[in-house]
């Protein structure tokens, strides 16, 4: 059964992030996966055979090396007005540029023959999802104290 469970067309998790697709460097950058439990009939050996597949776990790969699981931690999406706040899932990158960040769900296994009792299938199947692309930026701010119109030429003007 655990091979049937390995070619079963398990639909990956879709995930997000937020800020996304550009991030700050610096700042916590928010990450979130959606994964469903997935049911799937068919016949083996004249028999009708459900197979359910569960989410059970992530793991992330933040893209600048760090990567964190399997956990069953999942995240979620933040309010708008959240967006930048510490999360189980949030990371900050500390350099700028263009990275993806990967996602591999882990899900556990059962199958039941001819409606009889489920029963669990030996290990995991673990399906990675696209990729999705960050862009990490870096933000300047500078303070000014000139007066532009006392003094057009100062710094700011």
């Amino acid at each position: 059964m655990a091979h049937e469970f390995q070619r079963t067309p398990i639909a990956a998790a879709e995930f997000g992030s937020q800020p996304g697709p550009h991030t700050l460097r610096g700042k916590e950058t928010n990450v979130w996966a959606a994964a469903k439990t997935q049911t799937f009939n068919l016949s083996m050996l004249g028999q009708n055979v459900t197979i359910t597949a569960t989410p059970a776990g992530y793991t992330w790969d933040y893209g600048d090396g760090t990567t964190w699981g399997p956990t069953p931690i999942h995240g979620a999406p933040l309010h708008a007005d959240r967006i930048g706040e510490q999360t189980q899932t949030s990371h900050v990158y500390t350099e700028t540029g263009r990275l993806t960040i990967g996602l591999t769900t882990h899900f556990n296994g059962s199958y039941s023959v001819n409606g009889g009792p489920e029963l669990p299938i030996p290990g995991q199947g673990n399906i990675a999802s696209p990729a999705l692309p960050l862009t990490v930026w870096r933000a300047e701010t500078h303070l000014y104290a000139d007066d532009c119109i006392v003094n057009p030429h100062g710094v700011g003007c």
